[in-house]
């Protein structure tokens, strides 16, 4: 059977525990939590969960503008650097595996020198970041978001090959069936030509609804995964249709969208999983 999470931050600002709550009472097995850790008490959040019966599955990285680990500004970048070093001292101490990074950041649609040198230098600062993530037995995995969010990576191959430059065994990749969906010809031929970089995964809808409300084939996905081998995390990171996903993340008006979205994920996986037959072993 697959491990079931959730991405915290489409919840907004609601309180962890009660998006904890949510998550137990639907039967997933952990959460991912938001990349703020100036605003997480590790002691906390480790009682938290182990109040629930649930485990810390991976730390969302945020990559606003300021968090640029591409930027030709050096200042700019060390921030960048900084930021991803202390998500995984967070992650360290509350025993979630992994840190998602977005070499370039959301809103960031084209290079401010050029893409050639942006790339070397999301190179340089993923290395060091995943020097210090290694001390702490954390694993880095790059994310490819569609090109209407940012540019420099944006299919799941571009991922790969960065992954593969900065040369480090706890430096990966994960696949988002959402971005894909708009960038990759075959969402299950780029999970196989990935292969065992794969480390994570996030789980959305072609719209970016919960599962079944789109086109996305769930059962070919489930099965590339199968097929090389993926034993992670399938963390769902829906959202309700609205204009700026962003910005629905902190509306409170949803919770009802949210409890149904949350329900609706988890239940038709496993239905696909069943369905798949007892050979599947995610």
């Amino acid at each position: 059977m697959a491990k079931y999470s959730v991405s915290q931050w489409i919840y907004g600002r609601e309180p962890l525990e009660h998006s904890l709550d949510r998550l137990a009472r639907y039967g997933y097995q952990g959460v991912e939590l938001a990349g703020e850790p100036g605003e997480l008490e590790p002691a906390r959040v480790r009682r938290l969960l182990a109040d629930r019966g649930l485990v810390a599955s991976s730390i969302c990285g945020l990559y606003p503008p300021k968090r640029d680990l591409s930027h030709p500004d050096g200042e700019l970048r060390r921030w960048a650097v900084h930021y991803v070093k202390s998500c995984c001292e967070l992650a360290a101490a509350v025993e979630a595996p992994t840190v998602i990074v977005v070499p370039s950041p959301v809103g960031r649609t084209a290079p401010v020198a050029d893409a050639r040198t942006e790339l070397e230098l999301a190179m340089e600062s993923l290395r060091e970041a995943g020097e210090h993530a290694a001390g702490l037995g954390v694993t880095l995995v790059i994310e490819a978001l569609n090109r209407f969010e940012t540019y420099l990576i944006n299919k799941l191959e571009q991922a790969v090959e960065l992954a593969r430059r900065v040369g480090l065994p706890n430096v990966a990749v994960m696949a988002d069936t959402f971005h894909m969906n708009i960038e990759e010809p075959s969402i299950a031929g780029s999970i196989r030509r990935a292969g065992d970089l794969i480390r994570h995964v996030h789980i959305a809808d072609s719209n970016r609804e919960s599962v079944g409300r789109g086109h996305i084939d769930f059962a070919e996905v489930l099965r590339a995964l199968r097929d090389v081998g993926y034993d992670g995390w399938l963390t769902m990171e829906f959202l309700p249709p609205v204009s700026n996903p962003y910005l629905a993340a902190d509306r409170q008006d949803r919770e009802g969208v949210m409890d149904l979205y949350t329900g609706e994920c988890i239940k038709r996986l496993r239905e696909i999983e069943a369905n798949l037959g007892k050979s599947v072993n995610l």
